[in-house]
């Protein structure tokens, strides 16, 4: 018996747990895999991307997407970067205020496990729960247990990398409790193309452009990469997040440079297009296009007006994906259960006192960038304070 169960020891749920802990709060965080912070120990390429210094709630995805304007305010990529120096863990930062560790992210693990500890917080990890219920209290059962609490939090996170003990149990549960669940799609995901259009990617994976790519509204300039099976890189996943089946992807291939004048500027007997290009874009995508599109001619032969129009097609290359790469390839899950259904100053449930539901189970989705870790220390914070 305690005052509150958790369910989930990723970073929202451990987040939760030491701010509940501190406020001499009973707590059990339940985590099915035999390891906590499984999501952060993979982050930014092993050395986690925990934060960004220029978060905001325009870059999040959500049906609401004024809700998550309390949780950030009142706990912000300042507060996170105090503990983080507290334990003296290095960091830096790259590109668009991204911040990592300068070693593992295991060091965030181990720094949230210490302050777990320090509040009182007891985790069991391999604990799977089986069903969930609640009487004058919640029961939560798992294989070998029942525990018992005053409060329950979701933080069971979302559909994303299944290999990682992903499943539908925060969903299935929000459900049971009457609450709504919006739509739920893979975030932050490579790309995929049909069997014809996917021929004109053969032998050119690994090739890596800066690239503006662009989808119902939204605009990223960040590097594109080229794999087996379609498109990846930072800008492709982040119009991953915004992109529909049926919906075309445009992408300007050259966004410092106009093509039809650097053309233009070289128009001169004997040089193809593909040389040209080759001097602004990586040589075997130059090539390829312009086998693709038949620009065989030398530049002399063609007119300033067809020259615009070629690089026009370059400045707006569209590209309609045939699907993603999935849950199993994808960073996040866009959608989850309906802010209407929760407080934004508490993150509790309105119908259902008691209920508190935190993390990537809620339909807030952030940018790529360490957006998703911030609401995640965000929203686990708030909830922390209440419950």
């Amino acid at each position: 018996m305690s005052d509150i169960i958790i369910l989930g020891a990723g970073a929202a749920g451990l987040m939760c747990a030491i701010e509940a802990g501190k406020r001499g709060r009973s707590v059990f965080v339940l985590e099915r895999n035999r390891k906590i912070g499984e999501k952060i120990r993979i982050s930014g390429g092993g050395r986690c991307n925990f934060t960004n210094t220029a978060t905001d709630h325009e870059h999040y995805i959500s049906e609401n997407p004024h809700f998550c304007k309390s949780a950030l305010a009142r706990f912000t990529p300042d507060d996170f970067i105090a503990l983080v120096r507290k334990h003296g863990i290095a960091y830096h930062e790259k590109t668009l205020g991204q911040l990592f560790c300068d070693e593992s992210s295991q060091r965030i693990i181990a720094m949230l496990e210490k302050e777990c500890n320090d509040a009182g917080v007891r985790i069991v990890v391999g604990s799977q729960v089986a069903n969930v219920r609640k009487d004058r209290r919640f029961v939560a059962t798992t294989e070998s247990e029942e525990y018992e609490s005053d409060s329950l939090v979701i933080a069971t996170g979302g559909l994303s990398i299944p290999k990682l003990g992903a499943t539908d149990l925060g969903y299935r549960l929000a459900r049971q409790f009457g609450l709504k669940v919006n739509q739920t799609i893979p975030g932050l995901v490579p790309v995929t193309f049909g069997e014809k259009d996917i021929s004109f990617f053969t032998g050119l994976s690994g090739i890596s452009v800066d690239a503006v790519c662009s989808c119902n509204g939204q605009s990223f300039r960040e590097n594109l990469l080229v794999t087996h099976r379609g498109l990846s890189g930072p800008a492709i996943l982040q119009v991953s997040s915004y992109w529909k089946p049926g919906e075309t992807i445009s992408v300007n291939l050259s966004p410092d440079v106009e093509l039809g004048e650097f053309l233009a500027d070289n128009h001169r007997p004997g040089i193809e297009i593909s040389t040209r290009l080759s001097e602004i874009l990586p040589k075997r995508l130059a090539r390829r296009l312009s086998e693709h599109y038949g620009w065989s001619k030398s530049l002399d032969q063609y007119s300033i007006g067809e020259l615009s129009s070629i690089a026009a097609q370059l400045h707006n290359w569209k590209l309609e994906p045939n699907g993603t790469e999935g849950y199993a390839k994808a960073e996040v899950t866009c959608g989850g259960v309906d802010t209407n259904e929760l407080s934004s100053k508490t993150m509790e449930a309105r119908k259902v006192p008691g209920l508190f539901v935190i993390g990537e189970v809620v339909d807030v989705t952030g940018h790529l960038g360490g957006y998703n870790f911030q609401w995640a220390w965000a929203s686990g914070f708030v909830a922390g304070q209440y419950v």
